[in-house]
């Protein structure tokens, strides 16, 4: 699946119009439109702010690869990363 087919489903899982995915984002709904549309690509800072926004990995947004998220593990904080080591 491609990026913006991923960004639209899960900004639709959200229940968000583009309007709304941009603030929170804090770029313009245009930006939002291309990068659904395939005439543009987020920026590296934004595919990270896209990644902890709807809690997946980069990994998942990058890679046409990734069908499922289930096949990719959740976005894990450094702080549940310890505990599990400790």
């Amino acid at each position: 699946m491609k990026l913006a087919d991923k960004l639209i489903e899960l900004r639709k899982e959200k229940g968000w119009s583009q309007e709304e995915f941009a603030e929170k984002l804090d770029v313009s709904r245009q930006a939002i439109s291309r990068w659904e549309n395939e005439t543009a690509l987020p920026d590296a800072q934004n595919i990270l702010r896209i990644s902890k926004l709807f809690n997946v990995t980069t990994d998942y947004l990058l890679n046409e690869d990734n069908e499922d998220r289930a096949e990719t593990p959740a976005v894990q904080t450094a702080e549940a990363k310890i505990e599990k080591t400790a």
